[in-house]
């Protein structure tokens, strides 16, 4: 009788082309993203090497960063982000890869788009030159972020060396509260663990809560497993998850979806399977979350407070005053009331069309707070699209909202969407280090409804008191 298997190992051990006795592994990839900022050092590796993508079939390409999300039918003005979406270009006609360009209906930000399109499917591996690649994961597959050189490594050989990781289950069971989201659950296990806690790890996420999930909010805690320090998150593929691919553009179609489906049955953990690390937590313990520090980990329920010096370990207390110098908090503080210049609603981690639904279906009727500026950015030319469709649009201008083109916008201070100086925003992406979302900028982590809550009143809110 074969030994008890998690899902991880049955999917990469499935894909391990060569093992090196105490070496990494040579893993075939199936699925290959590549974006502007770290392809170009690649393909200039390859043009060097005189060879081509080995592939071409098995990658996808698109731009997303660098962007503008006002006027796309027009030049980029920033010269630098300009550089790169043109060198992307070149490079996708030179190497023969299709490129979603601004422009194409297919365009957007790359962990948004792979699985909208039925690209991203269950039992794979895929692989991108960003760390946020574990979004993926949430479909039921190994998906992680690699570095440039790997880049190279895979467009060359369509595999990667990698050592393999540990294994670890999270495992979240019972009901969430009101006006508590995904965005919650993972701002909530990566403040319990820290922002380095999975280290090393490659993370299951389990238990009825996360099963109760859409692919959407499964998709939101996948795409913050990195920020625990994982290397990736995955959760097992269900009904949810099967329903969610019928039908879109590149996943199988009529039978061959149906021989599919009875394939990605079989990607589940075994009874009896031994992870290197369990944890478990209560849904009815989590709250709705905010961050107050400089990484993902420094994060508390709306209602609680900013953690006193005493609470702090005498070895973190350094970088913990230096975190609230550089957020213009002092401990022990409440933030709510907490007065906001800047609200963002996008990124990989939140901008798909539930997570506009969710905030247009709140702020139906309500107009944003006098001196905040609020941002929607879709993370795609489909969301945008179906938003409209929808009329969701119409609901955010008559809030005051600007509902911006796709892109990554706000999420990281490589376009034209920054955050000015010394200002605070309620953002709804993944990371708040020093100068993520501009030189300066202050940033505050939460769900969707947390920003819209922010955006109407113009201060931090518990969402709760407005549901």
């Amino acid at each position: 009788m074969s030994q008890p298997t998690t899902l991880f190992d049955k999917i990469w051990d499935a894909h391990v082309v060569k093992a090196m006795d105490d070496g990494p592994d040579a893993v075939f990839i199936d699925r290959h993203f590549i974006h502007e900022v770290t392809s170009p050092q690649a393909f200039d590796g390859l043009r060097k090497r005189g060879i081509g993508v080995f592939n071409i079939s098995r990658t996808t390409a698109t731009a997303d960063h660098n962007v503008p999300t006002k006027d796309q039918h027009l030049p980029i003005k920033e010269a630098l982000s300009r550089h790169q979406v043109e060198t992307l270009r070149k490079n996708c006609t030179d190497f023969g890869i299709e490129l979603y360009d601004l422009g194409h209906p297919f365009q957007g930000i790359v962990h948004i788009i792979g699985p909208e399109l039925g690209l991203t499917l269950p039992g794979m591996t895929i692989v991108c030159g960003d760390s946020h690649t574990s979004t993926h994961g949430a479909l039921g597959n190994v998906a992680f972020g690699i570095g440039t050189s790997e880049v190279e490594q895979v467009l060359a050989t369509q595999c990667i060396l990698q050592y393999k990781p540990k294994r670890m289950r999270i495992n979240i069971n019972g009901q969430l509260g009101k006006g508590v989201t995904s965005k919650d659950i993972i701002l909530y296990v990566i403040a319990q663990i820290s922002a380095s806690g999975a280290t090393g790890y490659f993370v299951e996420y389990a238990g009825d809560t996360i099963r109760s999930l859409s692919m959407e909010a499964r998709m939101t805690i996948c795409n913050m497993s990195i920020e625990m320090g994982a290397r990736g998150g995955l959760i097992a593929p269900d009904e949810t998850t099967f329903e969610y691919i019928r039908g879109r553009r590149f996943a199988p179609q009529g039978e061959a979806f149906d021989r599919a489906v009875e394939r990605w049955r079989e990607l589940k953990t075994d009874e009896g399977a031994v992870f290197d690390l369990e944890l478990n937590y209560r849904a009815e313990d989590i709250g709705p979350m905010i961050t107050y520090g400089t990484n993902p980990g420094m994060g508390i329920s709306v209602d609680s407070h900013v953690p006193n010096l005493s609470e702090i370990p005498q070895s973190e207390l350094a970088s913990y005053t230096k975190s609230l110098a550089y957020m213009g908090l002092e401990p022990g503080m409440e933030l709510i009331g907490k007065p906001v210049d800047y609200v963002f609603i996008g990124s990989c981690t939140n901008a798909r069309i539930e997570d506009l639904r969710t905030v247009a279906e709140f702020v139906k009727g309500k107009t944003k707070a006098e001196g905040v500026e609020v941002w929607i950015v879709p993370g795609s030319v489909q969301v945008s699209n179906q938003a409209k469709a929808e009329g969701l649009d119409q609901v955010f201008i008559s809030a005051g909202f600007e509902l911006r083109e796709p892109g990554c916008s706000a999420c990281l201070g490589m376009n034209e969407d920054k955050v000015p100086a010394g200002k605070y925003c309620i953002s709804t992406s993944n990371r708040n280090f020093e100068g993520r979302q501009g030189q300066g900028a202050r940033t505050f982590l939460a769900s969707p409804i947390m920003a819209a809550a922010a955006a109407v009143t113009g201060k931090v809110t518990d969402v709760r008191e407005l549901v």
